[in-house]
């Protein structure tokens, strides 16, 4: 899922996009309301997280410019604004939600995950994620990494799922088998390895990048370059 973070406050910016990033979303980031407006246009993006006051054109502006011109990707307004007419004004403008600085970081990451689920429910998309060059179908249990389409097991869907939302960070092995037999009886500990084996094969093709890393004695990292 793509996120499109907008405001000039860099101390919020920079930390937010990374708990995002950790949450295993794609996000790109403007500090400026035209620059964001062209990344806006050029680029479909699942979310938009806008701060209200930003240098050469507020995000207010930017709302209602992007709803003018049909773009009809969900808005979460950040901002100090607090009053009532502000929050009539934002959500006027096209918004689909309001959250006010300061804010708790749970929370925002609550109302992603519910616009996000809210805009998949109404345009019935199917659940696709993207890391490096692999992109992910959850639904039909496939993937495509450079042309190529790989078909998946539930359990192999399960686990790159998992993998691809959490790119970057250390899975331990219980962190793993909590996650994929969390309502099953715990296999044997080589029943892990040997899933991931398999899905190695299918993800990496000879000459492409290695994406599932082992830290041994540990669990695995997912991602180019881990």
């Amino acid at each position: 899922m793509r996120i499109l973070l907008v405001d000039d406050e860099v101390e919020l910016t920079d930390p937010l996009s990374r708990v995002l990033k950790r949450e295993g979303y794609e996000v790109d980031v403007a500090y400026e309301g035209q620059s964001g407006r062209q990344l806006a246009m050029q680029s479909d993006y699942d979310l938009l997280i806008l701060d209200w006051m930003l240098p050469h054109q507020s995000g207010l502006e930017l709302c209602q410019q992007l709803r003018s011109q049909g773009k009809t990707t969900p808005v979460l307004f950040l901002t100090a604004k607090d009053t009532l007419d502000d929050r009539v004004m934002g959500l006027d403008a096209g918004a689909d939600d309001y959250l006010v600085k300061p804010f708790e970081l749970r929370e925002l990451l609550a109302r992603v995950r519910a616009l996000l689920r809210r805009s998949a429910t109404e345009t019935n998309a199917p659940v696709r994620l993207r890391v490096a060059s692999l992109e992910l179908d959850v639904d039909n249990q496939l993937a495509y990494r450079n042309g190529r389409l790989i078909e998946l097991s539930e359990k192999e869907t399960q686990l790159l799922d998992y993998f691809m939302r959490h790119s970057g960070q250390l899975l331990t092995h219980g962190e793993i088998y909590q996650q994929l037999w969390q309502d099953e009886e715990q296999p044997s500990s080589n029943v892990l390895a040997a899933l991931v084996r398999l899905l190695r094969r299918k993800i990496e093709a000879p000459g492409e990048a290695p994406l599932i890393h082992t830290v041994y004695g540990k669990g695995y990292r997912f991602g180019e370059g881990s």
